[in-house]
């Protein structure tokens, strides 16, 4: 009882029952604290949770849910309590502290109840309300902030990345993604997570802030979970959503500025070079091409970007800028990428400045029209039956010069001459022969044939 005697006085005093025929006194109801603001207050067939310490008039203590460090959990109005709780409990507010004196004939009247409480004893009953609810209540969603800009709510079966700090009716604190740096991440409206919860984030948008006020029976019920969440419990979950999409998305494209004078647009295989700004929808820059200095340069359809921006710089012109908004399954995924959380929409904000004509990924050069069917006979100028590398490289470049076939833009002419020299020098030796020359199309399709075998 030491922590009731640290208030100072009593702030309100109601006298909430008839004085009895027989001249005994009325209940009585002293508040000792009340939050403000109260937006709801206990009525009948309310369930509550209520803490209270019982004493007999004269201080003596006969019960205490305090002792048992676990709270008195009924329905007010419903005769399951003595009368002088019924109506002592209500129109109080989650967090009131009230002092309820009941005289004995809305106690245990004449018999008292077991050694522990007198015949005709009037109860002193300091009382601290946890949670309210009924059971006819829903989820209640409060404290919107609704992002200005929202072209898009969520559904069922989309999948959230949100923060949360979850708490009781009474601001007692339970759970928190902050804490663990990281997002909570599910899908949503398909009974991955609490009723509760997949019904108060139906509806909401990228970036939104909510509290999602959940009764019991849509969280965890009359067993609650573990340590944490005691049985009954009201549960408020303060939501910060960072990103969601659905498994059905396809990138999203947004041009912001294109030239009037557009000849050309990007297409698969094209070499280009441009700046991009990535982050997170949240707005957490990821990185920027240009704080580094460095132009990002790629071939379209390339193994080494992602499939999701190799979609979205198609069709773009040299000095367009765009959005381009790619979902997790045509990015990093689930697993996520170093600074890239896993399951995380990206937002690429990209430049084109340059494109060239380029080639397939995994080849050096392509011919852009037949190849010759005696290609080793026009290889080896010498007629001496074997290649070597300053007839490949004479060669490889009188075909670019005349148009009929082209490098990749990625490296240096003399390199890539090289390498393709050495990749048909299959046994090093300095020269190619007739056995070990082959195209790549014709050496990828063996490996199809013995792949398929």
């Amino acid at each position: 009882m030491h922590w009731w005697r640290q208030h100072v006085g009593y702030v309100e005093s109601r006298d909430l029952g008839p004085v009895s025929l027989r001249g005994q006194p009325s209940l009585q109801s002293k508040t000792v604290f009340r939050p403000e603001p109260c937006s709801r207050v206990v009525q009948n067939t309310d369930y509550v949770r209520y803490h209270y310490n019982g004493t007999l008039l004269n201080g003596t203590l006969f019960d205490s849910s305090h002792n048992r460090m676990k709270t008195y959990d009924t329905y007010v109005g419903m005769s399951l309590l003595i009368k002088g709780m019924d109506e002592g409990l209500l129109s109080m507010c989650v967090g009131e502290r009230r002092v309820i004196t009941i005289p004995p004939f809305l106690a245990y009247g004449e018999g008292g109840y077991g050694t522990e409480i007198p015949p005709q004893a009037s109860l002193v009953f300091h009382t601290l309300l946890v949670d309210l609810h009924n059971p006819s209540d829903t989820v209640s969603i409060q404290n919107q902030k609704v992002p200005e800009s929202c072209s898009r709510k969520t559904v069922t079966g989309d999948f959230l990345r949100y923060h949360y700090n979850g708490s009781f009716l009474d601001g007692t604190f339970f759970d928190s993604s902050y804490s663990r740096n990281h997002t909570y991440n599910t899908y949503i409206g398909m009974g991955y997570v609490i009723s509760g919860i997949d019904q108060g984030l139906i509806g909401v948008c990228m970036g939104e802030r909510r509290r999602v006020v959940i009764p019991p029976h849509l969280g965890y019920g009359e067993n609650g979970v573990g340590d944490k969440i005691p049985g009954s419990a009201v549960l408020v979950f303060d939501v910060h959503i960072i990103d969601f999409h659905n498994p059905s998305d396809q990138v999203e494209i947004q041009t912001y500025f294109k030239p009037t004078d557009c000849n050309r647009t990007s297409k698969l295989n094209d070499f280009i070079q441009y700046h991009y700004n990535a982050s997170l929808m949240d707005g957490e820059v990821l990185y920027t091409s240009r704080e580094h200095g460095s132009l990002q340069s790629l071939v379209i359809g390339s193994s080494k970007m992602i499939e999701g921006l190799n979609q979205g710089v198609l069709d773009m012109c040299i000095g367009e800028k765009r959005i381009i908004t790619i979902p997790p399954h045509l990015a990093h995924g689930e697993k996520g990428l170093g600074d890239v959380p896993g399951s995380a929409v990206l937002l690429f904000d990209v430049e084109l400045l340059d494109l060239k004509p380029g080639v397939p990924d995994g080849y050096l050069f392509v011919w852009t029209e037949d190849a010759p069917s005696n290609l080793h006979e026009e290889l080896d100028k010498d007629k001496d039956g074997e290649i070597v590398l300053d007839e490949f490289s004479s060669y490889i470049k009188a075909q670019v010069a005349n148009g009929k076939g082209r490098l990749s833009p990625t490296e240096s002419p003399d390199k890539l001459i090289q390498d393709m020299f050495n990749n048909q020098d299959r046994n090093s030796d300095g020269k190619i022969s007739p056995s070990e020359l082959k195209l790549k199309v014709d050496e990828d399709k063996e490996k199809l044939l013995k792949d398929e075998l």
